[in-house]
């Protein structure tokens, strides 16, 4: 028989609604008979005993919240009768000990990356377009509209086909209501002309001027680190000339990130130009060029450890923490055993794991960097008349993420066990073999545009509400929490792990099941749904308070 009620934690005082449960109905777990006082949805939490305001509530063996109101056993958690809570956190020394996944069964195995010249290997080969101002979005979207179109990567010719089937329906005086959209769906889109060039992406932006200049310098870093990301084959620059983000700015960023950059580099200021025509014609001819020789470069065999694999979730729900993030922590666990690195960002979604983490770094430095990073960062949304504590959205709460300390323990587990080897604030690189923390927003958007600065090539993106977020150089790969939202929305959804909710798989087996698709989809094997409807998502964070 298939449990309704699952405790994370053996220490836990809450259990976790597997399906939906009807008031006076008694579950029975452990040898203990609880009766439910209300009708309880799948996703949210049990109280298993009778608890006073201000008593702490525990879930994944920490502090989740306290007791707002009087609650009785067999009461649903909500934001009426639970408030934010956590434990302090401090470093108490680094005696972390950790034993790897069987990685057996993946050794010797490669992928099929692009090598670059700096020894990296990348799992995508795309042309970049960047603007150093907004003044320059424009052009990027006159261009953009013109490469995508003859060269076979637009995703909105189906689209036009649809609206122009609805004219010609309008204009014979026909119901529009019965045009049908599944006809054109189906309809095969246009043939790449470059085999080997899996996109042409344009990092559009409001940014470069008109902000402080510590915007346009955090903006030239995300750029640079765009530039010399190893998906990326070559950049086409477009300036204005007169912004705060000057080219030579942009150079000596990409110099100082890396001083060995041979990628193939175009630059065009349209002040110094004859004509914005003549601008654009020319950028599109020597990128054209460009694309000529960059389509010579051929996937090769690369071991695991070149994975940089980047974790994140997004329309999160009370399934997160149970099964997807879990069994892509496993993943993680794997690629770190195979001496890859795994990115885990989100920092006002660590809220309340945050002495999991300190515990597990390496070092004492590693742990006072995110301490550090982790205080500045929450006392400056303080400041601002909030906290990390409001960053549970309307849909995570609906679902039974009730505080951000749930919602971030299950975040937490996107990252598995392995030990912290590093922390890296906004655009550092990642550079050791292992889990990496990366400071980010928690907003889908800009955490996977800083995953990708920090250098991730893929990134799994559990939902268990789901969302369309993507990112225009790093393949996002979506995996859901349940079984339901695959069904729905299978057009964005490429993995499932609702088979672990229902009882049917463990979270390693499914764990292994999702390094194997990493491994096709950094071979160009199978492409993610992200990178198919061209889901290029770019948000540059101002260092503002965002959570």
């Amino acid at each position: 028989m298939k449990q309704n009620v699952l405790k994370v934690h053996p220490s836990d005082n809450v259990l976790v609604a597997l399906k939906d449960l009807k008031q006076g109905e008694t579950i029975s777990f452990q040898n203990e008979s609880i009766t439910l006082t209300e009708d309880i949805a799948g996703k949210h939490k049990i109280f298993m005993q009778d608890m006073q305001p201000g008593e702490k509530i525990i879930m994944y063996g920490v502090t989740v919240g306290t007791i707002a109101q009087p609650v009785l056993k067999g009461a649903r958690m909500s934001t009426e009768n639970t408030k934010h809570a956590t434990d302090q956190f401090d470093y108490h020394g680094s005696n972390y000990t950790w034993t790897a996944p069987d990685v057996s069964k993946f050794a010797g195995k490669t992928f099929m990356g692009y090598h670059r010249k700096d020894g990296r290997v990348g799992t995508a080969n795309y042309w970049i377009f960047i603007p150093m101002v907004f003044c320059e979005n424009r052009n990027l979207d006159v261009i953009r509209e013109a490469m995508h179109n003859e060269l076979g990567y637009a995703v909105t010719d189906k689209y036009k086909t649809y609206t122009r089937k609805l004219v010609d329906a309008y204009q014979q005086g026909q119901d529009i209501t019965q045009v049908d959209i599944t006809s054109v769906l189906s309809t095969p889109g246009s043939s790449r002309v470059f085999k080997n060039v899996d996109g042409i992406k344009f990092l559009t932006h409001p940014g470069g001027c008109g902000g402080t200049r510590q915007d346009a310098e955090l903006l030239g870093k995300l750029l640079a680190s765009y530039a010399d990301h190893p998906n990326v084959a070559g950049v086409t620059v477009l300036s204005l000339g007169c912004q705060n983000l000057q080219v030579r700015d942009f150079e000596r960023y990409l110099a100082e990130r890396n001083p060995n950059f041979s990628k193939p580099i175009l630059i065009y200021e349209q002040q110094q130009s004859r004509s914005e025509p003549q601008m654009i014609a020319e950028a599109i001819q020597q990128t054209y060029v460009n694309l000529i020789e960059v389509n010579k470069i051929e996937r090769k065999p690369a071991p695991l450890s070149e994975l940089v694999v980047g974790v994140k979730c997004g329309g999160s729900d009370g399934f997160s923490g149970i099964s997807a993030n879990p069994a892509v922590g496993y993943c993680a666990d794997l690629v770190v055993g195979l001496g890859g690195k795994v990115l885990l960002a989100e920092f006002p979604e660590l809220c309340g794991a945050e002495q999991d983490l300190i515990d597990r770094s390496v070092n004492e430095p590693t742990a006072r960097k995110f301490m550090k990073l982790m205080t500045d960062y929450n006392n400056q949304a303080i400041a601002a008349g909030s906290g990390f504590h409001m960053n549970p959205s309307p849909g995570n709460i609906k679902d039974g993420l009730i505080t951000d300390a749930i919602k971030s323990n299950g975040a937490c587990k996107k990252g598995g066990t392995s030990p912290v080897t590093d922390v890296l604030d906004y655009t550092e690189p990642a550079v050791k073999p292992g889990l990496n923390l990366v400071c980010t927003p928690g907003n889908d958007v800009e955490a996977t545009t800083g995953k990708a600065a920090s250098g991730a090539t893929l990134i799994l993106f559990t939902t268990g509400l789901g969302t369309p977020t993507g990112n225009p150089v790093c393949p996002v790969i979506k995996v859901s929490t349940n079984t339901n939202l695959a069904k729905r929305m299978g057009d964005i959804i490429d993995i499932d792990t609702g088979s672990i909710i229902e009882g049917d798989k463990t979270i390693p087996e499914v764990g292994e099941e999702i390094l194997e698709y990493v491994i096709r989809a950094a071979s160009g094997e199978v492409i993610p749904k992200a990178v198919q409807l061209n889901q290029d998502d770019f948000i540059p964070w101002k260092r503002g308070v965002s959570l």
